[in-house]
């Protein structure tokens, strides 16, 4: 039986990549359970960010199958005691920072459920793109357990801390439109759409001057941590570094001489 499940360990491709034109994709593989978090398909999307190919400009985070994903494996989190829950905790802490901060830009297309920690999952990203299938849940309070992979930050930044208090005490559904007016999606498209869309998106972001993108994944969530007076400090700091760049000059010199040039036309 432990032969078995190392094999199939290994022949799993839990989160497939694909990379073109500065556009890396994720795509998590693991339809059959609705592309619920396992203990291995946090690994393998750890080590597929790791492996993140050098000049990728955006990364596009997607679920395959007919759902984004459908949040923790349950089945996993009853073997664990109170401190191997924390250290688990810890573990989604790290790798949806390194979405968050890693200094790319991250597209999240969604589709179906996402629920719970496939809720704190899309929260990470930077742009979120939704279908009308798409439904947002945390239903942790159903469940007996409270949220593990950042969203008493992230998604309480976004909807309120009460909105998310609510959700979790009743577990009730957010449908797509709902979704959308309270900010969980960005962009909401047509029925198959989500996927194209992020890579129209991607394409967009991609053509920024990398040091630019990197700057606005990395400072603004850091600058909404601090006191006011500490933000604009560091928002001077980043505008100095980055605009000071040879390539940020060079884009502003070339923009401005194009301006020119129809203003003489």
């Amino acid at each position: 039986m432990i032969f078995i499940e190392r094999e199939q360990a290994m022949t799993e491709q839990l989160v497939k990549t694909t990379s073109e034109d500065g556009i890396y994709t994720l795509l998590l593989a693991r339809p059959d359970k609705r592309n619920a978090i396992s203990d291995r398909l946090l690994a393998a999307l750890e080590a597929a960010l790791v492996a993140t190919p050098e000049g990728t400009r955006a990364i596009i985070l997607a679920g395959e199958g007919k759902h984004f994903c459908a949040g923790l494996d349950l089945s996993e989190h009853q073997h664990r005691d109170a401190f191997g829950t924390m250290l688990h905790s810890q573990s989604w802490h790290r790798i949806f920072a390194r979405i968050q901060n890693g200094g790319i830009p991250v597209i999240a297309a969604m589709q179906g459920a996402v629920i719970g920690g496939g809720l704190e999952l899309a929260t990470a990203a930077h742009i979120r793109v939704a279908e009308p299938s798409t439904i947002y849940q945390l239903p942790e309070g159903r469940h007996g357990i409270y949220v593990g992979g950042g969203a008493s930050v992230r998604v309480a930044k976004i909807v309120g801390a009460g909105r998310m208090c609510e959700m979790m005490l009743t577990g009730r559904i957010l449908d797509a439109d709902e979704g959308q007016r309270l900010g969980l999606s960005h962009y909401l498209v047509g029925a198959g759409e989500t996927l194209a869309k992020a890579q129209e998106l991607a394409r967009r972001v991609a053509e920024n001057a990398p040091m630019a993108n990197w700057a606005m994944v990395t400072a603004i969530a850091r600058i909404d941590n601090m006191a006011s007076d500490d933000g604009f400090f560091v928002e001077s700091l980043t505008a100095a570094v980055v605009q000071t760049n040879p390539e940020i000059a060079a884009r502003i010199g070339e923009f401005l001489q194009r301006k020119g040039q129809g203003a003489r036309q």
